[in-house]
């Protein structure tokens, strides 16, 4: 990951703090992750597998069960009745605290919940300790509004009902002290003595797991050994009274009289099946990936690791506004950036070196454009399956700074048209529109807008709505510029979320005198000598 200065991009309009009071020295922004889903549907399973694949990145989990309200004495006497899937089971002011120091770079201390008890521990706690990448997991980490804004990501994991309350199951039912090793054991044993179908039966037996006072296992299994089931279990005392068939899993669930597997059942039909119809399916909507089968789905999670390591390795802007692109950054174009921003460097060569990330910026722009699929006949007889350019495309450049980005234009696109606007700007404040010239066919065409330096973003929105007016609808402009400030970004992003922006470095900041720092100085002075 890239180290040094950056802007956090949450400065919003309006803010009362100068520009030059940013700490250039902030760390980088984690990349916030939300995992959600009902259940037992795997989500643990996942963020773990996020984990291991992240190895080379510092990462955190952050429960939501963590978050748990401890239980009034009133509550405590009746917990049978507490419903812990419920919103309000959940202090979510202290869970929005503590990921909001995660985000600013501070270290927070997450309580520890105890599930017996259902108090929090008072005297222990887990500190969290900064970290690249932030993964927040719980049944409701979507409903509220706040917790979802605070994500980068979303994931709601999808799991089948019934594969969710077997997981449930296994997961609160307590054994009631019997050793259920040995009692497997001899079970199989009787079972393999048995003899209708005693070869199913002990290979079926491998797949049966006794669970408190639960007892799953594969489907045929029971149908070959209902009534050896009955009579071994009866000699334990235990009365096998029912038999239930789940279609997903292809399992049994034998419940016996006597045992808390009614109480248990209750719960999940009282508590925690409606829950996650009004509360955590619902939520889904928000889920910007959907994994189904949880765990299982090692494709889904492979995807999901490739998304997160490139976002890691992006400004914190591109992770907020996903229509931000900043070119791949190599020693060629940082050495190139470092020559043009030398206030030593002769104009010769700042022109030189301009119109060399001018072009690769232009390039990547053009990358952005529509395209259709063509064929052609190559010298050799042979067919090649290959892309169509756009054809109805124009520049409009911002003078005169952005007249600077013609040649580059040109130099790519043969006979390109190129319109022109003039708007006047007294400091940050005034904005006027002086003059415009463009192609009358501009709103069938797509806008490729050039201005090398985005700084307060202020003549960009003014140019940008003048095309807008001429009906060349947003998604069809793409705005170039070779640096560009956060609050430019901003200003622009949250006004024309569907327009790109293309540059090749994003500045730390604004001076008080609006100028991007560090910056490169007056552009068009510098690119045509004019600033003597």
């Amino acid at each position: 990951m890239e180290s040094g200065p950056h802007f956090s991009g949450l400065r919003l309009e309006g803010s009362s703090s100068s520009p030059s009071d940013l700490n250039n020295n902030s760390p980088k922004q984690p990349f916030v992750i939300g995992v959600s889903g009902g259940t037992a549907s795997g989500k643990t399973t996942v963020c773990d597998m996020i984990i291991q694949q992240l190895h080379d990145h510092r990462v955190v989990l952050v429960n939501q069960d963590s978050f748990y309200r401890g239980l009034t004495a009133e509550e405590s006497e009746h917990v049978h009745e507490y419903n812990f899937d419920h919103p309000d089971a959940f202090d979510t002011e202290q869970l929005l605290e503590c990921v909001g120091q995660l985000k600013s770079g501070q270290s927070v201390h997450v309580p520890i919940y105890d599930f017996k008890n259902h108090q929090r521990c008072s005297e222990t706690f887990r500190q969290v300790n900064v970290s690249d990448v932030i993964i927040l997991e719980g049944i409701l980490v979507f409903h509220d509004q706040r917790v979802r804004n605070l994500m980068n990501m979303k994931i709601f994991v999808d799991t089948d009902a019934d594969v969710r309350l077997a997981r449930r199951i296994r997961r609160d039912t307590v054994e009631r002290g019997r050793d259920v090793n040995s009692v497997l054991e001899q079970a199989s044993r009787y079972l393999y003595w048995h003899k209708s179908n005693t070869i199913e039966a002990h290979f079926y037996f491998a797949q049966l797991q006794f669970y408190g006072s639960i007892l799953l296992c594969a489907a045929p299994f029971v149908s070959f050994h209902k009534e050896a089931l009955r009579t071994f279990f009866f000699s334990y005392g235990f009365n096998l009274s029912h038999v239930c068939y789940l279609k997903t899993l292809g399992l049994n669930i034998l419940s016996f009289t006597g045992q808390n597997i009614s109480l248990l059942i209750v719960q999940y039909a009282k508590f925690v099946k409606p829950a996650f119809d009004d509360f955590v399916l619902p939520s889904k909507k928000y889920a910007d990936v959907i994994i189904p089968r949880g765990g299982d789905n090692h494709v889904a999670v492979d995807l999901i690791t490739q998304h997160i390591r490139t976002k890691l390795g992006q400004h914190d802007l591109c992770k907020i506004y996903p229509n931000v692109y900043v070119i791949q950054s190599t020693f060629q174009i940082r050495g190139m950036h470092t020559l043009i921003r030398d206030c030593e460097i002769s104009k010769h060569d700042f022109v030189f070196y301009s119109d060399r990330l001018i072009r690769l910026v232009v390039e990547h722009g053009l990358g952005h454009l529509p395209f259709t699929e063509k064929q052609v006949v190559t010298p050799t007889g042979s067919l090649y399956t290959g892309v169509d350019f756009c054809k109805k495309l124009c520049g409009v450049s911002i003078v005169r700074s952005g007249e600077s980005m013609e040649n580059a234009l040109r130099a790519c696109c043969k006979g390109i048209k190129i319109g022109k606007i003039l708007i006047h700007r007294d400091g940050d404040n005034g904005k006027q529109l002086i003059y415009e010239k463009l192609p009358k066919d501009i709103s069938e065409r797509h806008v490729l807008l050039l201005d090398p330096v985005l700084a307060t973003g202020n003549s960009a929105v003014q140019a940008i709505e003048l095309l807008i007016q001429k009906g060349v609808p947003e998604s069809h402009i793409i705005f170039l510029n070779l640096i560009s400030a956060p609050e430019g970004i901003q200003c622009v992003c949250k006004r024309y979320p569907f327009l790109k922006i293309v540059t090749s470095e994003i500045d730390v900041a604004l001076n008080d005198e609006f100028r991007v720092i560090p910056g490169m100085g007056e552009f068009g002075d510098r690119y045509f000598g004019t600033d003597d």
